[in-house]
């Protein structure tokens, strides 16, 4: 360190030696006025501020260790206040002493070793990275550019009042984290399966912490912390989960959440294989089949990968002889009903197969051609196997109809013709008396009224 030189009134002075570590200690007390003479001093305002440090600092410091948790630290009665700063790596800091109320006293800072950096606006620490960015009676300000993580600690504002003041303002340095790495335990994952995804965070203080999107959907990890011998901290999160065929392409992303940087993330897009989805549509006829049409059946398969084969066939028979098989699509013509049965498509790729069902059933050629009133529906198409509701024939429905209808109105007519032809027989109050009579004649005489009539008077319900 360079001392400053100055002529100083022999009356008083004062010997000292400062080492490197800018602390000076008093080694004798005399009264020396031969070396006034020679002209050559200390400088009085250094010598006392050096002294008045040593002096003062060593009971503050233990009197004030766990101080400065708080942002803003300030000695309670005191006038003296200071901020803690948090400060990104290679960026800049700034440390400011305030005085309220100030009485001319001096102000310096002092850092994490005790060393001087400023004793009022004059720097005696050697540093340049440290620029006074103000000096007043009221504060003390200084500027740190550069910072380096060998920049942390508690630095010290000292004010020589009676009593003397200590105010503290740590300076934290962040450091962020490196680009995060995402790997995958498997480029390509099949639906159904689980797959595995790791982040890594490194070399960031204090720890980064990391989560996890899928889309929209957010995941839960398993993270672990690991320090380094700098006080770094490497972190690793991973995260399992199963796939289906809805998230192929869908992106993941690892976010990193640190105070020192934002929006920093890795991504990467699942791609998962999944066996095919089939469908089967009717290009030809648009209403129902009926004999003598034709018939153009469509297979339509997607998968991933795309499928490698696809074959027709009719469930439980054969396919009818002058089918036509040509790639995806099955055409039959001159329709019968000896054709009705499931025609299944079936395609396969190397994840898995599936297929889908069409039920044939022809109907008979219409006699008169009818007037459209409808699109017509199609017969019954299921999907993938599982069966799909029926589509309704309303020409059939209604001849159903039409049949119990005509049914039930017979059974009235034979019942009403059977209640008809039923005969009620009983004898009328003109036969009164006959009833033991041996035969005609004696019970026509012994009738009451006397009757001629012979013949037994009937009545008919009609």
């Amino acid at each position: 360190m360079d001392l400053t030189i100055a002529r100083f009134p022999p009356a008083i002075t004062t010997r000292c030696v400062c080492w490197i570590d800018q602390v000076c200690t008093v080694r004798s007390w005399t009264q020396v006025s031969a070396a006034a003479s020679s002209g050559i001093w200390l400088s009085a305002w250094i010598l006392s501020a050096h002294i008045l440090s040593v002096f003062f600092s060593s009971a503050l410091v233990l009197a004030r260790a766990a101080t400065g948790a708080a942002e803003t630290v300030t000695v309670e009665g005191q006038n003296l206040a200071a901020d803690n700063v948090s400060v990104i790596e290679g960026e800049t800091a700034t440390i400011s002493c305030r005085v309220k109320n100030n009485d001319d006293s001096v102000i310096q800072l002092l850092n994490p070793n005790r060393q001087t950096i400023y004793f009022k606006d004059v720097r005696p620490l050697k540093d340049s990275r440290f620029q006074l960015v103000n000096f007043s009676d009221n504060e003390l300000r200084v500027s740190l550019s550069n910072v380096s993580l060998s920049d942390e600690g508690r630095y010290v504002c000292q004010l020589y009042t009676d009593p003397p003041q200590e105010a503290y303002a740590d300076i934290t340095v962040l450091v962020p984290p490196g680009s995060p790495i995402i790997e995958s335990r498997e480029d390509v994952v099949s639906e159904g399966n689980e797959t595995e995804l790791t982040c890594t965070a490194m070399g960031s203080k204090p720890a980064a912490s990391i989560r996890w999107m899928k889309g929209e959907e957010e995941l839960t990890g398993e993270t672990t912390v690991e320090e380094t011998y700098d006080r770094m901290f490497t972190v690793t999160s991973r995260v399992k989960f199963s796939v289906t065929k809805e998230d192929d392409g869908v992106p993941v992303d690892c976010i990193i959440d640190h105070p020192a940087v934002k929006d920093l993330l890795a991504q990467r897009h699942l791609e998962v294989l999944y066996k095919p989805e089939v469908k089967i549509v009717v290009t030809y006829p648009e209403g129902l089949t009926r004999e003598g049409d034709n018939l153009d059946l469509t297979c339509i398969a997607e998968g991933k990968p795309h499928p490698h084969q696809i074959n027709w066939l009719r469930v439980d028979e054969d396919v009818p002889p002058h089918a036509v098989v040509t790639g995806s699509d099955l055409y039959i013509e001159n329709l019968n009903k000896s054709y009705n049965g499931t025609y299944r498509c079936v395609a396969s790729n190397a994840v898995g197969e599936a297929y889908d069902d069409y039920i044939l059933y022809v109907y008979d050629a219409p006699t008169t051609i009818p007037t459209p009133t409808t699109n017509p529906v199609n017969t019954q198409d299921s999907r993938a196997g599982e069966g799909a509701p029926q589509k309704i024939d309303h020409a059939v429905i209604g001849g159903v109809v039409a049949v119990v209808m005509f049914a039930i109105l017979c059974a009235l007519i034979v019942l009403g013709r059977y209640f008809a032809r039923h005969k009620g027989t009983y004898f009328t109050h003109e036969a009164k008396g006959a009833d033991d009579a041996a035969d005609a004649d004696t019970a026509i005489i012994n009738a009451e009224g006397g009757h001629n009539n012979t013949d037994e008077k009937k009545e008919y319900y009609i």
